[in-house]
């Protein structure tokens, strides 16, 4: 059966990841978080002292892209891929707080969206992949075959993250996640490059009430129906 690219955008904690690695698992696709790619820098940044109270040097940064290596490498016990940042495994350091803090500051910078989205379309270019971010259907594959646009609630979306970070023992607080999900979203949506939006052929999805499998069945159906399509 012929391969397509589904590209999967949207809003910080809309779940974009969990659905992304279950429809590439299910139809034996290839997954690529770009979401942690853009924390990976980030936390690159942060540990190269490029970053202070929430300012990031944009030009101390760029000057050093070409010292980021980025691997996917699929761990078999998790049964997806981690994201490695020169040589070091960083899947727990990039999902914590300060990193969420500061992507959307280092998302922005022009250098960085252009070495990324090089990286990515790299990794799609045979299709048969699922990728999830924030300009995949608009800017990385704007021909992707499916697109999906996920939303929720900034409460909905708050509460989840909060129980996402407490259950892997952070002091946090739920007021905060919600400011911060406020801000990545207008950040996000009102940056001068590749702003987070709807692509016009996308299909958008709202989970605020939704449970994980019933996501999953309606998106893999429609998944299925497009692929066939494409036969």
């Amino acid at each position: 059966m012929k391969k397509i690219t589904i590209a999967i955008d949207g809003f910080s904690s809309t779940g974009k990841s969990t659905l992304a690695k279950q429809l590439a698992k299910k139809l034996e696709y290839v997954y690529v978080d770009t979401g942690a790619m853009y924390r990976a820098v980030t936390l690159f940044a942060m540990k190269s002292g490029f970053v202070d109270a929430g300012k990031v040097d944009e030009d101390a940064l760029v000057r050093s892209l070409d010292d980021i290596e980025l691997n996917f490498i699929f761990n078999s016990d998790l049964g997806f891929a981690e994201m490695y940042l020169n040589g070091e495994n960083v899947e727990k350091e990039i999902r914590t707080m300060p990193v969420s803090k500061n992507v959307s500051q280092v998302s922005v910078i022009q250098a960085v969206r252009e070495k990324l989205v090089a990286m990515q379309q790299a990794m799609g270019v045979d299709k048969g992949v699922v990728m999830d971010g924030r300009d995949i259907g608009t800017v990385v594959f704007p021909s992707a075959e499916l697109k999906i646009f996920m939303t929720a609630s900034p409460e909905k979306r708050a509460v989840r993250r909060y129980k996402e970070l407490l259950d892997r023992g952070e002091d946090v607080v739920y007021e905060d996640i919600l400011e911060n999900v406020q801000k990545r979203d207008y950040i996000d949506s009102n940056r001068a490059i590749s702003p987070l939006k709807r692509a016009e052929d996308a299909i958008k999805f709202d989970n605020s009430d939704l449970g994980l499998e019933d996501q999953f069945q309606r998106i893999y159906e429609h998944s299925l129906r497009v692929i066939e399509k494409q036969a």
